[in-house]
């Protein structure tokens, strides 16, 4: 039988889930009104960031009563992650709306003539995000460590997309506008890959209390030297 405060952190984790599914709906709409040219989910993708901003004042208001019953050491570190994965879902949410901003403007304008990877981006960062997420719920640091070196990736695409739409400001000056609207886009689901990164990274503190930010420790191979560099001689 639960305890009351084994419930309320239950109901933490409930929340704080809740919240990443509106995140991740967020960004899968922001990027489906851009590509579908459709206003009308562009502004609701920012009306609903209104939403993703409440659940975190929520997750907080939670975690602060929690924290006032001097939790158990794992308690604790469970706490405090849940706050900072809700602090990167509520950035994820106002890049989604940033997106849909774009997407908006864009969407009143004639289209450009170029095939971009932004689906490629926003898939490859969704996946990531989902990923980190049921890496927290099934508690698994391997496969959240596994997840990390994917923003590579993400920020070679954002690269790339960069330079494409550069090329073509230089060669179609009357492109700039859109063109500085998609480089934005590229730009935000860039940072909604370090977010991800983020919450990876929490994950793999929660369940193996490690702080391996900054580190550039993540994925299997590092895992590997890192256990071998710490068995005894």
């Amino acid at each position: 039988m639960q305890t009351h405060f084994e419930k309320e952190l239950s109901d933490l984790k409930e929340t704080l889930l809740t919240m990443a599914s509106h995140s991740e709906a967020a960004v899968k709409n922001a990027v489906e009104a851009l590509m579908n040219r459709d206003y009308d989910l562009a502004q609701r993708v920012r009306e609903d960031d209104t939403v993703i901003d409440k659940f975190e004042l929520e997750v907080d208001e939670m975690a602060i009563h929690l924290l006032a019953k001097a939790p158990l050491a794992s308690n604790l570190r469970l706490i405090m992650v849940a706050t900072k994965i809700s602090q990167n879902l509520e950035r994820v949410g106002d890049e989604a709306s940033k997106i849909s901003n774009r997407a908006r403007d864009l969407s009143q304008e004639a289209p450009l003539k170029l095939s971009l990877d932004i689906p490629r981006m926003s898939n490859l960062v969704l996946q990531m995000l989902k990923g980190a997420l049921d890496a927290f719920v099934n508690q698994d640091s391997a496969t959240a460590r596994a997840l990390i070196p994917r923003d590579k990736e993400v920020d070679a695409l954002n690269k790339q997309i960069y330079r494409e739409l550069s090329n073509q400001m230089m060669h179609d000056p009357e492109t700039v506008t859109r063109c500085l609207n998609l480089m934005i886009v590229a730009k935000s689901l860039e940072r909604i890959g370090d977010h991800a990164t983020n919450v990876a990274e929490e994950v793999v503190y929660l369940y193996e209390a490690q702080d391996i930010r900054h580190t550039g420790k993540g994925g299997p191979a590092a895992l590997q030297t890192e256990m071998e560099h710490k068995r005894p001689v």
